[in-house]
């Protein structure tokens, strides 16, 4: 039996640990059995418990007192998921054997660990190893994304995590209960974008011609490829919640032996779940 993996990966502040928090409650509501497990040696408290702790190997703070290292907050930090890295044992020994397990993982903030370090590469490869079949969960607060250059930036931190992973990955916009009325309506169209719109709107804000050419290219092969779609995120709404598990079980098959069935298709008519999650918010 295989085993299932979540590797909830997001900058500083998008809500990693409340997205865990929150799909731990989600879950036990379906009697579906979850485990996290912390990976961000820097981490101070999370309300959920954990089968595993990386601060037990290693915290930053104690790496940042250590006279012959002299690391900062982030040097520090890469210091722990390197010795993390070359430790897995450990990571194996929390983890145990049992099979159908499903676990998410609270990822550090920092993004130079998904584009140029390769620890997170190595954790997956590792993970696939054990059995795992492993998605990425990239978060992006919402309420960063509502200009479109803020929302490019995003975009392609998330694209850097895919490429540099090489897994199943969906991509969740967080904090969608703290927008607005207004703010709601208006991330929708970020949701699965339009770049050539959306570069079209932004036209006047950009000043210099070298790099109006580069963003029409950065948003020319992710609308070519269709290389990157949000997903809205509400904790205080279950369908939500309901909608981006059911995203990423279909991504690494979870449940097939119990028939498990692909998210509804749109029938025709019908609006969608987007289009029903953001008509209920006007309507309130």
């Amino acid at each position: 039996m295989p085993r299932y993996a979540q590797l909830v990966m997001g900058p500083a502040g998008s809500g990693k640990s409340t997205y865990c928090s929150t799909m731990v409650q989600h879950c036990e509501a379906l009697n579906r059995s979850v485990q996290v497990v912390n990976l961000d040696p820097a981490a101070e408290h999370f309300d959920y418990d954990v089968m595993a702790d990386i601060r037990e190997l290693i915290e930053v703070d104690d790496v940042m007192e250590d006279d012959s290292l002299r690391f900062g907050p982030n040097g520090g930090l890469v210091f722990c998921m390197e010795y993390f890295a070359n430790n897995f044992d450990w990571l194996e020994g929390c983890l145990g054997h049992v099979e159908d397990d499903y676990i998410l993982f609270d990822c550090p903030g920092q993004i130079e660990l998904y584009t140029h370090l390769p620890v997170m590469k190595q954790l997956v490869e590792q993970l696939q190893q054990w059995e795992f079949r492993v998605c990425g969960v990239f978060l992006v607060d919402s309420q960063f994304m509502v200009e479109s250059f803020k929302f490019i930036s995003g975009v392609m931190a998330a694209l850097s995590a895919m490429v540099s992973l090489e897994i199943p990955q969906v991509n969740v916009m967080t904090k969608m209960d703290l927008l607005s009325k207004k703010a709601k309506v208006e991330i929708e169209k970020y949701l699965d974008p339009d770049m050539y719109s959306m570069l079209e709107d932004s036209s006047g804000l950009l000043r210099s011609k070298k790099f109006e050419k580069l963003t029409k290219a950065i948003c020319g092969l992710i609308d070519d490829y269709s290389m990157v779609r949000f997903l809205p995120f509400d904790r205080s709404d279950e369908e939500s919640i309901n909608i981006v598990l059911q995203h990423i079980d279909f991504s690494i098959q979870y449940g097939e032996d119990l028939e498990f069935k692909e998210p509804k298709e749109t029938e025709e008519g019908r609006p969608s779940a987007f289009d029903e999650f953001f008509q209920e918010r006007v309507d309130e």
